[in-house]
């Protein structure tokens, strides 16, 4: 049955008035770099209901990268690791039933499920928001939670699809604002640090959970040392290159680490960051290199040079967007794209050679924080 207050939002639709939204809440819990390009949404919403307190569900190891943006009104963490298995054990199901609870103690009046998942379809029923909007073509039936299912085609940037919804909830053009925004306290503390602080460094972000999507460890050691070589006249020279991933990934960058021993101008950072830390590097950095990963949609975020290096992931659909010319990419006939396939995938990113991307850090770096110019549309970026 459904409550009065969505009964009285039917009839108030039908008679042609729009109904006042007081409490939104956008639903994208991960993964990071997906949480990175969501903020357009946030944009929009703010922008046609500046009224009204706009909320996110993430996951709450995410929290980081959203929680310093001026548009949002609370985070929602979802506490994906402590809540899993719910269905095995009773404390956790009863935890799970609380957490579910207190979404819809906060009497949302709209809900966006941005993810397009059957969790987070079950997240949106779970708000009992009169409007719960979505993708009609969301995944693992994942539109079972809403009650508006908006058209988005899969072929297009993911971006693009979730304005779709944004622009389905306030029935007005979408604002394609990327802008992230970095802890103060974090930018201070990278401004501190002497061995970047002082200078123009470059970042270099060269893992992933995918090893398909690997350029190799010595090909971004060789650039690294590239771009620490003096140049004639001292131009286009940078005074260190910063390294960075999890911890768990240090086995995925020898090379690098071997020469951040042998140079102290390579700092290794390998492990030894934050979310919120590593977005101040990123802010503060004059060029972002990195395998398709959530860096490169930071680097959007903070309006960063990018050289992104892709290889069995199409870039139209989930490249820096409006920054497609950034990629380096090298497609042949017959491709696939399949980034779960190691095999396939690292023979895509080996295509991609040092000389390519030495070219593309000289021709992008600049004597300061340039950044390049945005473009309001994707498009596909090849070498």
């Amino acid at each position: 049955m459904w409550p009065a207050q969505a009964l009285r939002y039917d009839s108030r639709v039908m008679s042609g008035q729009r109904p006042q939204v007081e409490r939104i809440l956008i639903i994208r819990p991960s993964a990071l770099g997906d949480v990175c390009r969501t903020v357009p949404v946030l944009a929009t919403l703010k922008r046609h209901c500046p009224g009204a307190r706009i909320d996110w569900l993430v996951q709450d190891t995410f929290v980081a990268a959203i929680e310093h943006h001026p548009d949002l009104g609370h985070v929602v963490p979802f506490p994906r690791a402590a809540l899993a298995g719910w269905w095995r054990s009773p404390a956790t199901f009863s935890a799970l039933a609380r957490w579910l609870g207190s979404i819809r103690r906060d009497r949302y009046d709209l809900a966006l499920d941005c993810q397009g998942l059957l969790r987070s379809g079950l997240f949106a029923l779970a708000t009992r928001a009169p409007r719960r909007i979505g993708y009609a073509n969301a995944e693992e039936m994942g539109w079972i939670g809403l009650n508006e299912r908006i058209d988005a085609p899969m072929s297009e940037h993911t971006v693009d699809r979730m304005l779709r919804l944004a622009a389905a909830a306030t029935r007005a053009e979408p604002v394609r604002d990327m802008h992230l925004h970095a802890s103060p306290i974090e930018r201070a503390a990278v401004a501190a640090d002497p061995r970047l602080g002082g200078g123009r460094y470059a970042l270099i972000a060269p893992t992933s959970r995918w090893p398909g999507k690997l350029w190799p460890a010595e090909r971004f050691a060789e650039i690294a040392a590239a771009m620490l070589q003096e140049r004639t006249g001292g131009a286009r020279r940078f005074d260190a290159v910063a390294i960075v991933g999890a911890e768990s990934e240090r086995g995925q960058v020898g090379p690098l680490l071997e020469l951040a021993q042998r140079d102290r101008r390579v700092v290794d950072l390998v492990g030894r960051t934050t979310i919120a830390r590593l977005m101040a590097l990123i802010e503060s950095s004059s060029l972002v290199i990195a395998n398709d990963s959530a860096a490169v949609h930071m680097a959007v975020g903070f309006d960063r040079p990018i050289i992104a290096l892709y290889g069995p992931t199409d870039v139209t659909r989930v490249g820096p967007y409006g920054r497609a010319s950034t990629v380096v990419q090298v497609l042949r006939e017959g491709d696939v794209f399949d980034h779960k396939n190691a095999v396939r995938g690292r023979a895509m990113m080996e295509r991609i050679t040092v000389a390519m991307v030495e070219q593309r850090v000289f021709d992008t770096a600049t004597p300061q924080h340039a950044a390049l110019p945005r473009q309001p549309e994707p498009s596909v970026g090849r070498t």
